[in-house]
């Protein structure tokens, strides 16, 4: 088994793109069943929400605000899951809720080592 990333990207800035108290739980229920078929098959490996503050430090060391705020399409989240291949991360996001909102997508990037621990 590889670990994946599943990158979740929707519009976090736009006031009318929110939903409603009602429509958050809904779709926390849907995003939730989702995680939990992952879970089920024990290749859930976990996940966070991200906030919609941050900074960005360029390579000559300037820090600005960002990384996204001036589009609609922010980075919201991400899980780990494990998958066999590529095929089965991919199938595993095509069942993400977030998809059905106009203009949402996720993103599948195969988690790598690039560090020397010894």
């Amino acid at each position: 088994m590889e670990e994946y990333l599943i990158l979740m990207r929707l519009d976090l800035l736009t006031k009318e793109a929110q939903p409603s108290p009602e429509q958050m739980q809904v779709y926390m229920k849907m995003y939730n069943d989702w995680v939990g078929t992952i879970a089920a098959q024990n290749k859930f490996l976990g996940g966070k929400g991200l906030s919609t503050e941050g900074k960005v430090i360029k390579s000559d060391k300037v820090i600005t605000d960002g990384p996204y705020a001036e589009i609609k399409e922010s980075l919201a989240g991400y899980i780990m899951i494990k998958a066999k291949d590529f095929d089965e991360a991919v199938a595993f996001a095509k069942e993400c809720p977030i998809l059905g909102g106009a203009g949402n997508s996720v993103e599948v990037r195969k988690v790598i080592s690039v560090h020397n621990t010894q």
